[in-house]
């Protein structure tokens, strides 16, 4: 089954979750020459990488793959790695493998009629637990706390938040106003739900000892972990962390290939790993990474707050998964988790169904598409 055509497709549109800021991904369609379409996205965030991303797919990667065999999807995958060996595995690069590589395995489960998660090798679970995942408005405590009320009366077991609407605000940034925040979350979530709370790492707003007394300040609330409290590149300071504190440390989400995850598990500094298919080269890049995880025995949650695509793509990697942890998810309706597609993810009692349908087991709606096009 040839490849007939590759196209990208930047996308602009205001989310919900962040009070209607704009953001941005880029899809990949991937059409066979028996007409069928496979569909997968990045998570290209800023308007420059969506229209970068769009020119590598377009000018780099559809001329190496149109014409192969579209069930190969590993053998295509190392194609497009050999092809970025000069301008590197990372950034603008790594978005394209990952919109294109996870639209190739769509469209081979569409063509096997199997579901993606099957083609990994095998579904292990029925369901994967949801993340409900907002941003904390560290300015109007009362918003905040009702949204996670929200999340309660729907159901949801794991709950998560963090970074703020306002980037001179946010968590992390205030002992005071931190410990107070989660104080009054877990006050009306109850003791049984799962809290997790996101820092801005990449802003570098704690040293080692900073981040080690603010770990044992909010060891009461019971966290499940704390995402991103160093530096990302930090991994000698995530390591002396992790040793000095009980709380478990989610990192990851800035990695790009399975490189830089075998140096993040090495570290020693990690015990939540986490990984986004719309970033760190697709479908294929985090089912390599996912094997380290489990064969050191730690936990992975797939970072997916972008469109309806890459929730399909977390859910299947994750029912493919031993030490899959959680998935984030939005828990109100954006344009992406629910216009993009016929047929948008609904989380019951906290978990979403991993379906039974071929591919991605999503269907892209075009006029969406056209409706949001970036350029």
């Amino acid at each position: 089954m040839k490849i007939k055509s590759i196209q990208a497709f930047p996308l602009a549109y205001p989310e919900p979750h962040y009070k209607g800021m704009v953001r941005y991904i880029t899809l990949a369609r991937v059409e066979s020459e028996n007409g069928l379409v496979g569909w997968g996205e990045c998570i290209s965030q800023f308007g420059e990488s969506a229209l970068a991303t769009k020119i590598i797919i377009e000018q780099g990667y559809a001329p190496l793959l149109v014409g192969e065999n579209a069930l190969e999807v590993e053998s295509l995958w190392h194609k497009m790695l050999e092809r970025i060996w000069w301008y590197g595995p990372e950034g603008i690069a790594a978005f394209g493998v990952s919109a294109v590589d996870m639209a190739l395995w769509d469209l081979k489960g569409k063509a096997l009629e199997l579901p993606v998660a099957t083609l990994l090798g095998g579904q292990l679970h029925d369901k994967v637990v949801a993340m409900a995942s907002i941003i904390f408005d560290m300015e109007d405590f009362d918003w905040t706390v009702d949204e996670f009320r929200w999340m309660v009366d729907h159901g949801y077991q794991v709950v998560k938040a963090g970074w703020g609407m306002q980037p001179d605000v946010v968590f992390g940034m205030d002992r005071k106003q931190d410990l107070e925040i989660v104080r009054r979350v877990r006050e009306v979530i109850g003791e049984e739900r799962d809290l997790i709370v996101d820092t801005p790492g990449v802003w570098n707003i704690w040293d080692v000892a900073t981040a080690i007394q603010r770990f044992r300040d909010l060891e009461p609330f019971n966290l499940r972990w704390i995402e991103q409290p160093l530096l990302p590149s930090d991994l000698e300071g995530h390591a002396r962390l992790r040793a000095a504190v009980a709380t478990p440390i989610g990192t990851g989400e800035d990695e790009w290939n399975v490189e830089g995850y075998r140096r993040l598990i090495q570290s020693g500094g990690v015990d939540v790993v986490q990984m986004d298919p719309g970033r760190c080269h697709g479908i294929t890049g985090c089912h390599h990474a996912i094997r380290l995880v489990e064969a050191e025995n730690l936990e992975w949650s797939a970072h997916t707050w972008s469109s309806a695509l890459n929730t399909a793509a977390s859910v299947h990697l994750m029912a493919n998964s031993t030490r899959a942890a959680a998935m984030d998810l939005k828990p109100h309706e954006s344009p992406m988790q629910h216009e993009l597609v016929h047929d948008p993810w609904e989380q019951e009692d906290g978990y979403l169904e991993v379906r039974d349908k071929p591919g991605l087991g999503v269907e892209v709606r075009e006029d969406t598409v056209e409706k949001y096009l970036y350029s």
